[in-house]
């Protein structure tokens, strides 16, 4: 009997995938550990080996295929002793392919904090069956309900005025819609209620518009764009700057480089950067955390991601246990994070998860910026240059290098005192660096 490789599901959040190129033939011998073809996921193309040895009889799925649901079979390996006529029984056998579900951006829980598909209701209870539904509240009364359970009831058909809220103060969430569904509760008909509206159709170039290139969108700027696009939609962003003195920092970093020789571990700004977010997040543990419809989630560890530009979109490894790490150790791991991002080669669990994203502009000479906030976390640092700049010392103008960093927070989780004491302790490292050394 043949043997089926299937999509493989490189990630907890993973439901598709692109099948980017086949570094095996059909024809070809195949051991267990060889490569037999490289998958693109939502943040790294990975290559999958074999398991079995054989010969890989027929390609299912060609290079190029994108959207591949997981658990698809993609190929057939042949064992010793079999031949090609037993792949065509198999082939014919075989159910035709399923479409890989939606996913969600749906917050997922501490241990692994990125987002997740919504998980499928679970069967109702007797008990829950035989309930009697909520009464419609009166006509024109207000709802109060989390975002999240208003996507989820409107994906259902169902009208929020027939569910029961056990969130605070009566507030619907997410438990609420998903047994409101399993309970059978349906959206009321309407009484001749007005056709709706027909979809706007998409903007169309106008005439004498300049001639332009269609780029199929990859599955990471797919990805990119939901994420964003809910982060931007769902949470009530707010934004505190800071100024931050370099000059003694600079004047630390160049000693300790120059001590460390050209064979030694070479600092960098961000290096510092990453550190001072990671102790300053362990003295105010509150911005180290996630919203979540019942509980506000705290992460016990600190796991500060780092936004890394590939050409394929932004990439956010994780430095995990960051304040427990030295400058030299922050730096060989973000120089090494960095550069298998920029190749695709991360692994799921070096850009999973992380509860809180630095974004450094200053290679690029931006002065200052605001930037979204990567779900489900509750903070992002926004970096801007080191520049010469004129400021008051003493009574007296002086010279001095600045550099301005942009809290960008969720106001659900995060107060604004709670904020402002966040950048408090992080401009005190940053001025006082030997601190970072301790």
């Amino acid at each position: 009997m043949p043997i089926q490789v299937l999509m493989p599901a490189l990630s907890p959040t993973m439901t598709e995938g692109n099948l980017a190129k086949w570094h095996k033939a059909e024809g070809d011998a195949v051991s267990s550990g060889d490569v037999l073809c490289e998958i693109e996921t939502d943040k790294a193309t990975m290559e999958v080996e074999a398991t079995d040895e054989g010969v890989l009889g027929k390609i299912l799925v060609p290079e190029g295929t994108a959207a591949v649901p997981v658990n698809q079979v993609i190929a057939l390996i042949l064992e010793e002793g079999e031949d090609a006529a037993s792949l065509d029984a198999v082939v014919a056998a075989m159910p035709p392919p399923a479409a890989a579900p939606a996913p969600a951006p749906e917050a997922a829980p501490a241990s692994a904090p990125t987002p997740a598909a919504a998980p499928a209701p679970a069967p109702a209870a007797p008990a829950a069956s035989a309930a009697p539904a909520p009464s419609p509240r009166p006509a024109g009364e207000r709802i109060f309900a989390s975002p999240l359970a208003r996507r989820l009831a409107a994906e259902a058909g169902l009208d929020l005025a027939a569910v029961a809220g056990s969130g605070p103060h009566g507030r619907i969430v997410k438990r609420d819609v998903e047994a409101a569904v399993a309970a059978g509760v349906a959206a009321p008909a309407p009484a001749a209620a007005a056709p709706a509206p027909a979809a706007a159709p998409p903007p169309v170039a106008p005439e004498g518009a300049a001639p332009y290139t269609e780029v199929p969108h990859s599955t990471m700027r797919k990805v990119i764009a939901e994420r964003l696009t809910y982060s931007k939609q769902a949470i009530p962003h707010y934004y505190l700057t800071v100024e931050c003195a370099l000059d003694t920092l600079l004047e630390l970093r160049g000693t300790l480089n120059d001590k460390a020789g050209d064979d030694g571990v070479r600092l960098s700004v961000n290096d510092f950067i990453v550190r001072a977010v990671a102790l300053a997040l362990a003295k105010v543990p509150a911005v180290n955390a996630s919203w979540g419809d019942d509980a506000m989630q705290i992460y016990e560890r600190v796991d500060v991601c780092v936004a890394v530009a590939t050409p394929n979109g932004l990439v956010t490894p994780v430095v995990r246990d960051a304040a427990r790490k030295g400058l030299a150790a922050i730096s060989t791991e973000v120089k090494e994070l960095g550069a298998r991002a920029r190749d695709g080669k991360l692994m799921p669990e070096e850009y999973q998860g992380g509860g809180f994203t630095v974004s450094n502009l200053g290679m690029f000479g931006i002065h200052e910026f605001a930037a979204i906030i990567n779900p489900p976390q509750a903070g992002l640092l926004a970096v801007g240059a080191a520049e010469k700049r004129p400021v008051v010392k003493d009574g007296a103008l002086a010279v001095a290098t600045m550099m301005t960093c942009t809290l960008s927070a969720d106001h659900r989780a995060v107060d604004g005192a709670v904020g402002a004491q966040f950048l408090q302790a992080f401009k005190g490292l940053i001025e006082d660096p030997l601190t970072m050394l301790l």
